[in-house]
């Protein structure tokens, strides 16, 4: 099976539990809070790979006007039930239809690691053009060099891949992104298995 047609039956098939696994106090979801106090109220926010909506985009969209894309029909169906306020939409994070220095955020948790990473650096330089001028981004990466895993996930197969974590950091500067701060966080559902968690901003003039 192709790897990203893995991906969105995998999330089809698990949608009515998976949404149930996190939860707004752990570490990483915490993360928000350093987004959200550097955004007015009313931004623009995406969170690029929304799910079910729960916890992330359901955060955001107590303050902010929150938009959700994932390519996940049976998740999206969830978040417009569990998240009636926020904007779906229906797209592929790599062929996203934003137009450039539109939103004032982007916020993704745990979806880029499931997208073939040769495909990752372009998409990074998109989120940048689709991101206003100092645009933030917070972002969910992999820590450890990963090329193409496939293993069991909540009963489905599932697909990962992404690089290590001096390499994404390298990839976001290269984009044009001014690194914040990095860290390396466990990841709440699976005790054990870090990721790179990363802060980064737009250029002001939006170059």
């Amino acid at each position: 099976m192709h790897e990203k047609a893995m991906v969105r039956s995998g999330y089809d098939a698990i949608a009515g539990e998976y949404w149930t696994t996190r939860s707004e106090d752990s570490e990483d979801v915490l993360l928000l809070r350093e987004i959200a106090d550097r955004l007015p109220e009313g931004a623009r926010v995406l969170d690029a790979g929304c799910g079910a909506g729960v916890p992330v985009a359901q955060m955001l969209s107590r303050r902010f006007k929150a938009v959700g894309v994932d390519f996940s029909t049976e998740q999206l169906h969830l978040a417009s039930r569990l998240v009636p306020d926020l904007q779906l939409v229906c797209q592929d994070l790599t062929h996203l239809g934003f137009r450039s220095n539109s939103l004032d955020a982007i916020c993704s948790y745990y979806a880029i690691i499931h997208i073939p990473r040769r495909e990752h650096e372009a998409m990074l330089r998109d989120f940048y053009r689709i991101l206003k001028p100092s645009g933030l981004a917070l972002l969910c990466l992999g820590a450890n060099d990963l090329e193409d895993d496939r293993q069991d996930y909540h009963g489905v197969r599932m697909y990962w891949s992404h690089f290590d974590a001096e390499t994404n950091l390298r990839l976001l500067r290269d984009c044009g992104f001014e690194i914040h701060w990095s860290r390396l966080v466990e990841d709440s559902t699976s005790p054990g298995s870090e990721h790179l968690f990363v802060l980064a901003q737009k250029d002001r003039a939006g170059d």
